[in-house]
């Protein structure tokens, strides 16, 4: 049997990895700026992760939401402190678009209504509604076009947002705290700042969609953050769970629960629990959002000084290289020469950097020397 051929990838299997390092089955280390787009946030096989897992594993690794499961309450306890909400509901799943799914047929629930507001360039999953809200129609087969009315708006254009709630058939706005496959955009915090108090106006709720930016990639718990708002909904999953596959919804104590409303069989097991409070007790005890907002800042500090770089977007640890060419030759330059991982994204001209949180400044620092010599 052959795998089903839909991912471009490179020539380079890997076999072992390690903090901010990855190694392919020859030996080569590679310097990990991308962590499996934005998955790696405590750094690989951290040792407090492996042991929680496979204590874990010992004990009991799945059983179904049919039961109760303390260790889902631990998580939620642990995210409501640590992210600075904790009157907010926890809803688990395995990945960013079921949670992106879930966040918008909660809203059309709430509601009542179905219309959502989404933003160009965005990417919010490639489920059914998910597809609906994300601006690239490539993504899109014919079973998964209209089924329910958007307006893509541009990010940042107040006037067009008043514009598509005039209709008053608005479910959701649903933004990214910075757009990750788009192109590393984000909503000025003035915008969603207004975005909110629109929504509240009009009975509609606000979903931000932090699957990358999340967990403390920004410097913030939550991208979102960074402005004076607390949104109805939050998507989470990628450096949620350090690798292990786990989506959660963070929801407003005015959105209430019944039973049945929503569900999942993989959702919230004890192995993803267990991976998840392991990421969350790091970032606390190794203080990972202050160390991503400064080793952030020390980066941008540097790449600035590269005459040939355009403009570097992003917050934190979660940045965009911008160049006036496509950046193609560059990332298979750093990657084969310099043995850096980087990430694109649909801006070709965009380098897209995902480091571990952890990652020092002089295990990050090769990368300036590498792109100075390249640029």
């Amino acid at each position: 049997m052959n795998l089903f051929d839909v991912y471009p990838r490179f020539k380079i299997s890997l076999t072992e990895a390690k903090g901010s390092y990855v190694y392919d089955a020859q030996g080569q280390q590679y310097l990990d700026l991308y962590g499996g787009h934005g998955v790696i946030s405590i750094g690989h096989s951290h040792p407090h992760y492996v042991a929680r897992l496979q204590d874990q594993l010992g004990k009991i690794g799945f059983y179904s939401n049919s039961v109760g499961m303390p260790i889902q309450e631990d998580l939620a306890s642990k995210l409501g402190q640590l992210s600075g909400l904790p009157g907010h509901s926890l809803f688990l799943c395995n990945s960013g678009a079921e949670a992106n799914e879930n966040a918008l047929k909660l809203a059309s629930f709430h509601t009542g209504k179905k219309k959502v507001i989404a933003f160009k360039n965005s990417f919010h999953g490639r489920t059914a509604a998910t597809l609906n809200v994300t601006d690239n129609l490539k993504l899109s087969a014919p079973i998964n076009t209209n089924n329910f009315p958007v307006d893509l708006i541009e990010m940042n254009n107040l006037e067009q947002l008043k514009s598509s709630f005039k209709s008053q058939d608005v479910c959701a706005v649903i933004v990214e705290g910075i757009q990750g496959v788009g192109g590393l955009d984000m909503p000025s915090a003035d915008f969603l700042e207004e975005t909110s108090r629109i929504c509240q106006a009009h009975g509609a709720l606000l979903i931000l969609d932090e699957i990358q930016s999340g967990f403390g990639r920004s410097g913030k718990f939550f991208a979102h953050q960074y402005a004076d708002i607390t949104a109805d909904i939050i998507t989470m999953a990628k450096g949620m769970g350090n690798g292990f596959p786990i989506g959660g919804v963070l929801i407003s104590p005015e959105i209430k629960s019944s039973p049945g409303l929503l569900g999942t069989t993989f959702g919230g097991n004890h192995l993803a629990c267990a991976a998840s409070l392991s990421v969350l007790e790091i970032l606390e005890s190794e203080n990972l959002l202050q160390q991503s907002a400064a080793t952030g800042e020390y980066l941008v500090k540097e790449l600035q000084q590269i005459p040939a770089i355009k403009q570097i977007k992003g917050k934190g640890l979660m940045l965009g290289v911008e160049f006036d060419y496509p950046i193609k030759e560059l990332r298979s330059k750093l990657l084969l020469e310099d043995f850096i991982f980087t990430g694109a994204s649909a801006n070709p001209n965009l380098l897209r950097i995902l480091p571990p949180l952890n990652i020092s400044i002089d295990e990050i620092s090769p990368f300036v020397h590498a792109l100075k010599k390249h640029v």
